[in-house]
């Protein structure tokens, strides 16, 4: 059972799997696969939209998509290595969950960058137009953790306020504040929690407008400036976001959460190479 109260909505037989011939098959995969798949689809199209040739991202995506998978998984793996030091085996079990999505990003931009080298392509124009994919995608594949019962907030009463059964999560994601505010709903303790898998969603799709907006009305100054405006907006929406969760990868040490360091340098770099190749670009027209 999965509810929003303040908004009147209850799913009550929400699965994690289905079951294939004996095999167990995760409604997050498949919500991954299915965000995948569109994300690559909107890339083919912006490219044909934008004057390329749709078979490269096609080509691209053959390779990001394991790539960006592989690093997404060692990324989670890095910061969680208090566990996974003492569960050495389960490193490369993907099926135990545990993807990191600034871990893919990475691998998408390494690999639009070799990819760009080998068949000659600008930089730039790859992954200004790979982003309007991947924040599609990203969008898309925050509800495989609706699925999971995962990357929730703590306590709230707000408007989007969603309850979960206290014995469906992980009791490491469990705060005190929740515990003070649980509630029983049709016999099961449940927790209230912000649904930040939503806020993401919801975000995520707000960028995508803006990026869309600024690529088909040919705004941009120069290639690579969609990109840096989708590290830009996301940077700062996922601080905001990464700021409630309560399954943060920590930094060793210092214990600050890792992806928020990461969105907020990450945005303030992205906001200053705008200014100042945007300034360039005009001077070089000028002149």
């Amino acid at each position: 059972m999965i509810s929003f109260p303040n908004l009147g909505l209850t799913f009550s037989h929400v699965g994690r799997s289905i079951s294939i011939f004996g095999f167990e098959i995760y409604f997050y995969g498949i919500v991954i696969a299915a965000a995948m798949v569109a994300g690559l689809y909107l890339a083919m199209w912006a490219a044909k939209k934008t004057g390329q040739n749709p078979d490269d991202y096609f080509n691209l995506a053959l390779i990001a998509i394991v790539v960006a998978l592989i690093c997404a998984r060692v990324y989670y793996v890095i910061f969680s290595w208090d566990y996974y030091s003492e569960h050495p085996a389960e490193i490369f079990s993907f099926r135990g969950g545990g993807l990191a999505i600034y871990g893919g990003v990475i691998g998408g931009v390494l690999t639009c960058l070799v990819y760009g080298k080998v068949k000659k392509l600008s930089y730039g124009l790859l992954v200004d137009t790979a982003c309007l994919g991947l924040v599609l995608g990203q969008s898309i594949g925050r509800w495989g953790n609706f699925f999971n019962r995962e990357a929730f907030g703590g306590y709230t009463d707000n408007l989007l306020a969603m309850r979960l059964p206290l014995d469906a999560v992980r009791a490491s994601e469990v705060t005190e504040e929740m515990l003070s505010h649980q509630v029983v709903e049709n016999g099961i303790a449940c927790i209230q929690v912000h649904p930040t898998f939503l806020y993401e969603s919801l975000w995520n799709l707000g960028v995508l407008a803006v990026l869309l907006v600024i690529t088909l009305k040919g705004l941009k100054k120069f290639n690579g400036e969609i990109f840096l405006y989708y590290l830009l907006l996301y940077g700062i929406g996922r601080f905001w976001i990464e700021g409630l969760r309560t399954d943060q990868l920590l930094l060793p040490v210092v214990n600050l959460p890792v992806s928020q360091l990461l969105s907020i340098v990450l945005a303030a770099v992205s906001l200053v190479l705008i200014l100042v190749l945007r300034r360039r670009t005009g001077r070089i027209h000028r002149e």
